[in-house]
């Protein structure tokens, strides 16, 4: 009688990498919650330079004026006349924040005014207008 040796099947020694996808899942979810976002106004502008131009690090709503005296919020568009509708919207997600007038130094004073003024209105209590600082 001949004797059959049986062979046994070869182990997988793949390695499992679904603990690493986990890890790295995890990670990214951590990352994307914890990430502040920042808003920005909707346009690149031309600010004009100042010596005592100050960093600021709190909540901020910007509000751009474009060199053709466009004025953009939240990255849309508007009006003098919904632009006070428009910050109160946004005082009453983030009631600190600072409004933050980015004028284009080619922008008119006129403009910058009514912006100031509208935001005032909206119930803003600190604004400002953004400058380069000057080197």
């Amino acid at each position: 009688m001949k004797m059959r040796r049986h062979s046994q099947p070869a182990e997988d020694t793949g390695i499992d990498l679904t603990p690493m996808l986990d890890v790295v899942f995890i990670m990214l979810i951590f990352f994307i919650v914890t990430t502040t976002f920042v808003r920005e106004a909707g346009i690149n502008v031309n600010r004009p330079s100042a010596q005592t131009a100050e960093q600021q690090d709190q909540q901020t709503i910007l509000v751009a004026i474009s060199a053709k005296n466009e004025i953009y919020i939240d990255g849309r568009q508007t009006d003098v006349r919904g632009l006070r509708a428009e910050i109160e919207r946004l005082k009453g997600q983030a009631p600190d924040a600072t409004v933050v007038v980015q004028a284009d130094r080619d922008a008119g004073a006129g403009i910058m005014v009514e912006v100031m003024d509208q935001a005032r209105l909206a119930g803003a209590r600190n604004v400002s207008v953004a400058a380069e600082q000057q080197r």
